[in-house]
């Protein structure tokens, strides 16, 4: 029997939640440079709280848009500075997207990637090129949407999308922070990656890690 798709993401933020873990030292460092240093640690908080309120799921009878619900819930009860918010918005409109949905194809995964991206810049009233997040989460949106459009493979599909992800962390090195702690610094930020940007080209990556 078909793994259900409450599962499938239940398990992808038990990935994400690996992730940061492993990097979270990493990403504090990142965060040290143009912050307040604790990126890593707020990261790792809001996802252990998200994996604690799916343990709280019947994963047998929820469904994907209940997992994203509870993500979302999760992550804003443990992370009340400006992450939590954001992330937060952006599971709650994924579970808006995919209402009434039980099939993850790749349309679904795209509308998903696609909703967050607009959920944490609705929030957090950002653009690309501000040096935030939102340089890995729009140029990811938008090539998951290109490669639906295109009929690419699973395997293709997922490449795609974590090499646009790693290109938008990488790009924020060259960019002068216009939002956030790291825009008091101006042209300081230059040369330092947006420790937000990284931890997103992370849970990307986990994401597609199927």
């Amino acid at each position: 029997m078909p793994e259900s798709g409450a599962r499938v993401l239940a398990r992808m933020f038990e990935r994400m939640s690996g992730l940061i873990e492993a990097e979270k030292d990493h990403l504090s460092e990142l965060d040290g440079a143009i912050g307040d240093g604790d990126h890593g640690i707020t990261m790792s908080i809001g996802f252990r709280a998200v994996l604690a309120a799916l343990a709280e799921l019947d994963l047998d009878r929820a469904t994907p848009s209940d997992v994203l619900m509870s993500a979302a819930n999760g992550f804003l009860n443990a992370v009340g500075a400006s992450t939590g918010p954001l992330y937060a918005t952006g599971f709650r409109r994924a579970a808006q997207a995919l209402s009434g949905r039980t099939v993850l194809d790749l349309t679904t995964y795209a509308d998903m990637i696609g909703a967050i991206a607009e959920g944490i810049r609705s929030r957090g009233k950002a653009e690309r090129g501000d040096k935030t997040m939102l340089d890995v989460w729009l140029p990811a949106a938008e090539a998951a949407a290109t490669a639906v459009r295109q009929d690419l493979s699973r395997a293709e599909f997922w490449k795609t999308v974590e090499q646009a992800a790693e290109a938008g962390a990488a790009a924020t090195a060259t960019m002068t922070a216009a939002k956030g702690r790291a825009a008091r610094l101006r042209e300081r930020s230059l040369g330092h990656s947006d420790p937000g940007a990284v931890s997103a080209a992370l849970l990307l990556k986990a994401m597609g890690n199927i």
